[in-house]
């Protein structure tokens, strides 16, 4: 009996240690499940500023949020229809109001042009050539005329007719004028309106243009575009640091993709670059970081993504990581060492409170204040995170575990930014030439194909860029489309958007 009473014993302490081994298990499953549902409330309640508030968890239940979906959850019978075929003539007509104002442009020849070198005979008008084209000043439309006067000589039929030649425009044989397709793209790639949008609108002021003849016009003006837009590429190429990012976009009509990437590069002088430079591509291939970057040296901004990192170690270049997304591993890792993690946080706040005083010193002061005040704290910082991450008690999945990893990979190359006046301490550069392609595609919600997307690309450099200097993009669109096709190849750059406001500020100067 006695031998049996201790089997039983050992037996249930062997029972005891499984079942705390179990509950330990089970505990740890059940605070990994609740650090994500605090992550799921705050995505769909809470703020998702990363800012060191108190946050009431009260209210971030998910009951109201069921009941409400459930009482909005109703089903209708919908009963089938045939649906009328469209027949397409292939015309792409536009029709405009009976009344709409015209303003008539003559374009004449040069008087001395009005006479024969060789008999010196005064030349002879036998007509006119006269184009219509739709033009927008804000506000209005109306129909541009222009009357060119046709000349011919007087005794010989053999030389043929002179006449003035059409004044440069983006789209030669365009039926819009320039200032109609700058609002155009200014309205989908500023304002974010999808052309079936904008040709509502336009309907509703009497001219009626089919969507395929805009989305023709943007894609053509887009593609003509693209020699300014690789010298702004070669203006970022040339600088000592940039930002760099990729954010996904949808593709519609493409056989051969249902998805692509629009890929961006912020470059420039100054603590916010002005340039905005973005580049599609159909994934996210590392070969698209050598494609877009060739053989850059400098300073590379950018998140922890291997086609960066990749790069970086074959070019041998100084990578300043972000700062803002460890900022947001830490924010999201509720459910670690709370004191930790505030700390952190805080430490980070100071970093950040740093760089906008440095900003506003010169670059030598700049360096010396990054010295003394943020390399001691990101240094006590790594000290404290390696030793949680060493001898802390963490759970193995966890966020915070992940964001103490992610900090401990960052760690050779976290103080590179203290190290160079031009750097930064975080992308949000580049964060921020995301958001407008965000907002946009919720709006327009695709690509048509490859082709509208490498338009997009050069469109959407032009406008951001022109909205970081304060520019309005109608103006400068229109304005660059008139001149750059006489424009002089080798000096392209003089019509980017940094380089044409400094002449227009030159303009305006000049005395009248």
């Amino acid at each position: 009996m006695k031998v049996a009473s201790e089997q039983t014993l050992e037996s249930l302490q062997v029972q005891v240690l499984q079942l705390n081994s179990q509950l330990k298990q089970e505990s740890t499953k059940v605070l990994y499940l609740e650090e994500q549902i605090a992550w799921l409330r705050r995505q769909i309640f809470g703020k998702k500023s990363e800012r060191l508030v108190d946050v009431n968890h009260e209210q971030l239940t998910f009951d109201g949020f069921e009941s409400a979906k459930s009482s909005q959850a109703k089903t209708q019978t919908i009963a089938s229809h045939e649906r009328k075929t469209t027949t397409r003539t292939g015309e792409d007509t536009i029709q405009l109001p009976e009344d709409l104002p015209v303003e008539t442009i003559v374009i004449d020849l040069p008087e001395e042009e009005k006479i024969c070198k060789e008999t010196g005979l005064a030349l002879q008008k036998i007509g006119e050539e006269v184009s219509h084209k739709l033009a927008y000043r804000p506000g209005s439309f109306f129909l541009k005329r222009i009357v060119r006067p046709k000349y011919a000589h007087p005794q010989k039929e053999e030389k043929g007719i002179a006449i003035a030649p059409m004044p440069d425009s983006i789209l030669p044989k365009c039926r819009a004028d320039d200032s109609l397709i700058a609002e155009i793209i200014t309205r989908k790639f500023v304002d974010h309106l999808p052309l079936y949008h904008i040709a509502e609108n336009l309907a509703r002021d009497g001219i009626k243009i089919r969507r395929r003849l805009l989305s023709q016009w943007v894609v053509n003006a887009g593609l003509a575009l693209h020699p300014l837009y690789q010298a702004m590429k070669q203006q970022i190429l040339s600088g000592d640091r940039l930002h760099i990012d990729e954010s996904p976009v949808d593709v519609f009509d493409s056989p051969k993709m249902s998805s692509g990437y629009m890929w961006m590069l912020v470059g420039g002088v100054g603590s916010d670059p002005p340039y905005r430079f973005y580049q599609f591509y159909p994934d996210r291939k590392h070969i698209h970081a050598e494609e877009i970057l060739h053989a850059y040296k400098g300073i590379i901004h950018s998140d922890k993504y291997g086609a960066y990192e990749s790069y970086i170690r074959k070019q041998s270049n100084i990578w300043a990581p972000c700062w803002a997304h460890i900022r947001r591993k830490f924010f999201e890792a509720e459910m670690g060492d709370p004191a930790l993690r505030t700390w952190v946080l805080e430490q980070i706040q100071q970093l950040f409170a740093i760089e906008e005083t440095a900003w506003t010193l010169p670059p030598a002061e700049r360096l010396q204040l990054r010295q003394t005040r943020a390399v001691p704290i990101i240094d006590e910082m790594i000290e404290k995170v390696k030793y949680c991450l060493a001898h802390g008690i963490i759970l193995p999945r966890s966020k915070f575990k992940a964001a103490l990893g992610y900090f401990c990979s960052l760690i050779p190359h976290l103080k590179n930014y203290t190290q160079y006046a031009s750097a930064r301490l975080d992308n949000n550069p580049a964060e921020r030439a995301i958001r407008p392609l965000a907002i946009g595609r919720k709006n327009w919600l695709f690509l048509g194909n490859e082709k509208s997307g490498a338009a997009a690309a050069t469109l959407l450099s032009l406008v951001q860029t022109c909205r970081a200097l304060n520019i309005n993009p109608r103006t400068y669109l229109e304005d660059v489309f008139r001149r750059i096709m006489g424009h002089n190849s080798q000096t392209l750059h003089e019509l980017l958007p940094d380089q044409w406001l400094l002449h227009q500020g030159a303009t305006r100067s000049l005395p009248s």
